[in-house]
Order: structure tokens, then C-alpha cells, then sequence
């Protein structure tokens, strides 16, 4: 990847978060897939959608850290059987239910606060897969909602989805 990391500022709301999140996935997200296609084309014949984390525990830490770099909270506590790729993407906070087998969604979120603890709103990401062969049809997007409970959240991701 070339690295043109998102730069993030603790005066941001949370729509110019994801507007910043989106200008480096869009520049950076094609020249990793190229880059790791053949070993995650590989890696997918033995794990199956893992292969996807693989990819995003590449591509997503930048962006969780240079969050964390500005003073915002990106993470919330683990449960010991919480499943965790790209540094902060947590399966429990993600639905999919959307796409045919070849062009899936799954949606993560994260609420983000400031750094007295407030949450500002909550970053979504919007990430297309295959479950037939390792694929990532387009890029991954971020959403944003200014929402940051869990039933608000889910209401808003299938406002966005459906």
C-alpha cells in the first residue's frame, strides 16, 4: 500500500470522519487486493470468509489508528469471545443480511468518542465479499450515523441497506 493515511482531527464530526475514512480506502483498498489476491484466493479454499479478515487486518488498522492518533476512542471493551479483525472491526457489532452469495455485505460498527469519553456518532463499515470465491466486488465504504446505541444503530444500517 502507499500509505496515504487518513488524517484525522479531534474538531471533526463524524461525517467528515467518514469522508476522510473513504478517501483512504478508495486510494489504498484496490493496490492491496491486487497485491494479496493470489495468497487470499489460496488462504480462501481453507478458511473460507476468514480469508476476508486477513485482507481487512491489512487495510482497516490506519484508519483505527489514526483515529486513536487525533485522541478519539475507537475501541470498547472485549468480551473474552469476541472475534476482532482490521484492529477494531468486532463481529458481535456487525449484521449481514444483504447481497446474493457473490456480492454479500456485512456491515460493522463502531461508535467513536471524543476523547472525554462523549460518542460523537458511529462509523459503519460497508464491506462486499463473495462467499463463493475470495472477492471483494468494490470498494469497502464507510457510513456514518450521528447515533450510538446499539438498537438506533441496527435500525440505521437497515434503513441504509434496504
Amino acid at each position: 500500500m502507499s500509505k496515504q493515511l487518513p488524517a484525522f482531527q479531534m474538531d471533526m464530526k463524524i461525517e467528515e470522519i467518514g469522508a476522510e475514512g473513504n478517501r483512504f480506502l478508495a486510494s489504498e483498498w484496490r493496490v492491496l487486493y491486487e497485491s494479496m489476491h493470489e495468497q487470499l484466493t489460496a488462504a480462501f479454499l481453507e478458511i473460507e470468509d476468514a480469508a476476508y479478515g486477513l485482507f481487512l487486518d491489512q487495510l482497516m488498522p490506519a484508519v483505527f489508528e489514526r483515529l486513536e492518533d487525533a485522541g478519539f476512542v475507537v475501541s470498547e471493551a472485549l468480551r473474552e469471545d469476541d472475534f476482532v479483525i482490521g484492529k477494531n472491526l468486532i463481529f458481535r457489532n456487525s449484521l449481514e443480511k444483504w447481497g446474493t452469495e457473490d456480492n454479500r455485505s456485512r456491515v460493522f460498527w463502531n461508535v467513536i468518542r471524543n476523547k472525554e469519553g462523549q460518542p460523537i456518532g458511529t462509523l459503519l463499515t460497508d464491506i462486499p465479499h463473495s462467499h463463493l470465491k475470495f472477492d471483494i466486488p468494490s470498494a469497502p465504504v464507510l457510513y456514518t450515523l450521528r447515533e450510538s446505541v446499539k438498537e438506533q444503530i441496527v435500525q440505521g444500517i437497515r434503513q441504509l441497506k434496504e
